[in-house]
């Protein structure tokens, strides 16, 4: 017989907002922070570049079976640009490509621009990204001074406000569909403008029903953990249903959940007609997450162990 393998670390449930810091790679932040936790399972949700800063959502054990439903959620972020600068990456970690030395910045032409960015727009990835092309990351081909065709992808830009310009900086606040790339975004508004421009600094705000006000530092984790420990840290985890709760809930009686736990549809009396819901048993215990069928009945999407 085989020896048995031993995993490491806690079996903890749960989600952290983290307040990712600038100069940080997310995977780094991820490991810092399942050290700290001891745990023995997680992942993030949508990585941030080194350059950006703020929320980024660490899933613990079964929560990372939420990371899905936070991929495709809607994100805000704060960001700020120079006009009259590009740069090969969109940031300000790239090389420079170009300068228009006359560059000035009318408040009211660039309000006017921006408006017309609102709503369903058009965007062609940079090749500064993580897609793939034929199995290699843009990025990498990137490196290497190599440029492939992107095609055009369909994003939505809920809400697009300047909240501040000073010369030629200016920052926004932006409200996006997943798959939206700011530095792109602010390239583009720069080319309406006739002119260039590179993203210097970018603040994730939201990531679904996620905001701001819930994040934590590293630091503050740390201070936490020397504390009150584990039981001080785990008290900052929110519940796994907290990622799915803009769907609506339903609730299912006990023959309702036994035929849904076995992947099978199900009548429920008031349940939502379209859409994703939240699955709760008798007992108000999360099952997950289902969807509601052409004909009416809740199918499971996403289920979670009892």
């Amino acid at each position: 017989m085989g020896r048995r393998r031993h995993t490491k670390g806690r079996a903890i449930d749960g989600i952290l907002l983290l307040d990712k810091p600038v100069g940080e790679s997310s995977n780094q932040s991820l490991q810092r922070v399942k050290r700290l936790f001891g745990a023995r399972k997680a992942g993030h949700t949508g990585s941030l570049d080194p350059l950006a800063s703020g929320l980024l959502p660490i899933c613990f054990g079964q929560a990372t079976k939420m990371s899905a439903f936070l991929l495709e959620a809607g994100k805000r972020y704060q960001v700020r640009c120079q006009f009259g600068v590009s740069t090969d990456t969109g940031d300000a970690e790239g090389k420079v490509t170009g300068n228009d030395a006359t560059t000035q910045i009318d408040e009211d032409r660039l309000c006017e621009v921006m408006r017309g960015f609102v709503g369903e727009i058009m965007q062609t990835p940079p090749m500064y990204s993580a897609l793939r092309h034929k199995g290699e990351r843009l990025y990498k081909l990137a490196r290497e001074g190599i440029e492939v065709e992107r095609e055009a992808r369909p994003i939505k830009i809920y809400s697009l406000d300047l909240i501040s310009l000073d010369g030629v900086f200016a920052e926004f606040d932006v409200k996006c569909s997943k798959g939206t790339y700011v530095r792109t975004l602010a390239e583009d508004i720069a080319a309406a403008m006739g002119t260039l421009a590179h993203v210097v600094g970018l603040r994730r705000t939201s990531v679904g029903p996620y905001g701001a006000e819930d994040m934590l530092t590293i630091d503050q984790l740390e201070a936490l953990a020397g504390e009150g420990g584990f039981p001080a840290l785990d008290q900052k985890l929110k519940a796994i249903d907290s990622a799915v709760f803009d769907r609506p809930e339903v609730t299912l009686n006990k023959d309702c959940a036994f035929y849904i736990r076995r992947g099978q549809p199900v009548s429920v009396a008031q349940a939502p007609v379209a859409g994703e819901v939240r699955l709760y048993g008798d007992n108000h215990g999360f099952l997950g997450v289902g969807e509601v069928l052409a004909d009416g009945r809740v199918a499971p999407r996403r289920l979670f162990s009892a």
